[in-house]
């Protein structure tokens, strides 16, 4: 029979790690004595980051003595101790290959069910003084798991662990997390595992994200679909850039414009989805480098050609550039159409929300909704200054009235003596969350939003509150996305920058959401840590190539993996934690 050989408990601390300050738990120290569980924790234990760690969800982490044995031999280590690993219960028995998800397990008087996998994070490798301990965890089949307290009670080491009852489909630990974080799952073990209902949300959402994931099964499956939304995005239809021929300029609004793009021999552009972004070179004169942009589709897609719309801004360097000096039969630079923020397929209810020149995305998926003849339930919700800064009025009218079930609203937040209610706006005002939640907007509806940040976070929230369930609800970010830097305390905020120290010699690297050239310095050990050196908004975990976070696309260019990946990124994109150069490259960072 199992047994609970230690209990381990720590409040969370500020620990040095690289120039930077980790507010974490996971250093645990073994307790004498009872100890009460509760609901989301046991006394005296604390988690750093309730993003990642912690919750109902996640209130006590196991870890086996046999993977203790495991370690002390495979990193030659004497010096491991209970707790090591940020664990609460040191177990003898209980192994990850039996242990099944949805498992029972009475301990003292309190009662468990298991309900995930351990999350893989970098501070787990933190704790041990190995970097590579989050991917060695997955890459040799021992994570431990999390249980959920069903009874709250008193524990102590020494008790025996008695099993109350097995979780339906019999999937274990070890299973359930080979199917996320390593090729070669099926599309029945994704079933299985959505079978379980004490499997944890977050995994739960993981799962159904690979379910929709097409693709054959055994070893042609991908996991990383499940742990980043950049990976469910289809491969480049060409690598780097090649030449388009501009073949129309049209004015939009007072400040956009489109330009319409064609194959410089004159065949047709491979079909892009609806949703996705060009990343273009804009050459100025004077011999300087190129600037590096992305702008959305907003045309007919599936047209042999494409259509990018953009906003001049007062200080737009690109922007500027291309109102400029652009011209019918100039070429540009461009590279295949690319992103995940993409329209799925189904019957269930559309909402279509932007602001600004965040309209430009959606309104590719108006465009396909109406090829498409679709009878969805579709609402399409927009936010302008006035008539003269709303692009694609007409356009996007004649497009709604061909639709039988659609529904527009427009908002002006400042409508000139020109704009008439009821024909050019539907209500005075910005599109905020206040009236999103008057609408009676359908709770099944998948909802796509694109606009500022601000707009964007509101939306969302107020989205939610409608009773749209989180997975639901997609967004695109123009410009730098928001970083994702678990534990870490502070924040420079400063805009990105050219990094400290003398310039590197090694190739450009080009963040292209960034507007930032760099040349690459070896004393850097990743992409991820230039990115970090110069500000540059980045999202990671495990920094060892297990967890996908940091999954984005590699516009143009080569490079070379240190580690190398528990599982490779999508075709296309990359893992900037373990990545370097080996030629000029360009990132949709």
């Amino acid at each position: 029979m199992a047994t609970l050989t230690t209990v381990n408990v720590g409040m969370p601390k500020d620990v040095p790690w690289r120039g930077k300050t980790v507010h974490t738990g996971v250093y645990k120290q073994s307790v004498t004595g009872p100890r009460m569980v509760r609901r989301l924790n046991i006394d005296g234990d604390g988690q750093g980051d309730l993003g990642g760690h912690g919750g109902e969800q996640r209130a006590v982490l196991v870890y086996q003595l046999d993977s203790y044995r495991y370690w002390a031999k495979e990193l030659k280590r004497d010096d491991l101790a209970p707790g090591q690993f940020g664990e609460n219960f040191t177990v003898d028995g209980l192994p990850d290959d039996e242990v099944c998800i949805g498992d029972r397990y009475r301990i003292g008087d309190a009662l468990f069910e298991v309900t995930q996998p351990r999350v893989t994070c970098y501070r787990v490798g933190l704790r041990m003084g190995e970097p590579r301990m989050a991917a060695l965890l997955v890459a040799h089949h021992r994570p431990g798991f999390y249980l959920r307290v069903i009874e709250e009670g008193e524990v102590e080491a020494g008790q025996e662990i008695v099993k109350v009852s097995t979780g339906p489909e019999a999937m274990t630990v070890e299973e359930i997390d080979r199917v996320l974080y390593l090729p070669g799952h099926t599309r029945e073990q994704v079933e299985r595992a959505l079978r379980i209902t004490a499997l944890s949300p977050g995994w739960q959402r993981s799962m159904r994200t690979l379910l929709k994931q097409p693709g054959g099964e055994g070893g042609d499956s991908s996991g990383s679909a499940g742990l980043n939304t950049a990976a469910t995005a289809p491969p480049p239809a060409w690598p780097g850039f090649r030449p388009l021929t501009i073949t129309d300029i049209q004015s939009e609004s007072r400040s956009v414009f489109s330009l319409h793009l064609a194959a410089a021999g004159g065949s047709a552009l491979p079909a892009a989805l609806p949703g996705q972004f060009l990343t273009v070179k804009v050459q100025p004169e004077g011999g300087v480098p190129p600037l590096i942009r992305s702008y959305s589709l907003s045309g007919e897609p599936g047209h042999g050609s494409y259509r990018i719309s953009v906003k001049v801004e007062p200080h737009g360097a690109a922007s500027n550039e291309l109102r400029a000096r652009s011209r019918v039969g100039d070429q540009l630079q461009t590279a295949a159409p690319r992103g995940a923020f993409c329209l799925a397929d189904g019957d269930d209810p559309v909402l279509l929300l932007s602001a600004g020149i965040g309209v430009t995305p959606v309104l590719a998926m108006l465009h396909t909704l109406a090829i498409e003849h679709s009878s969805r339930e579709v609402w399409w919700l927009h936010g302008a200054r006035d008539g003269t800064e709303h692009p694609f009025a007409q356009e996007s009218r004649e497009l709604i009235a061909a639709l039988p079930n659609a529904r527009s609203i427009i908002y002006y937040s400042r409508p000139t003596a020109n704009d008439r209610l009821r024909v050019d706006y539907s209500q005075a005002g910005r599109l905020s969350a206040d009236h999103i939640r008057g609408l009676g907007l359908p709770s099944d509806a998948d909802a796509y939003l694109c606009g500022p940040a601000a707009f964007m976070v509101s939306v969302t929230a107020a989205l939610i509150d409608s009773g749209l369930d989180a997975s639901r609800v997609h967004s695109e970010i123009f410009g730098a996305g928001g970083s994702l830097t678990p534990g870490i305390k502070g924040s420079s905020g400063a805009a990105p920058h050219q990094p400290a120290g003398a310039p590197g010699t090694g190739p450009e690297v080009s963040f292209a959401r960034s507007g930032l050239n760099v040349a690459w310095n070896d004393v850097h050990e990743s992409v991820l840590e230039l990115a970090e050196a110069c500000d540059v908004p980045v999202q990671w975990s495990c920094r060892t190539g297990v967890c996908h976070t940091c999954e984005l696309a590699l516009i143009s260019g080569a490079i070379a993996y240190a580690p190398d990946p528990v599982e490779p990124p999508a075709d296309g994109n990359i893992l900037i934690c373990c990545a370097r150069p080996t030629e000029a490259v360009v990132l949709d960072l």
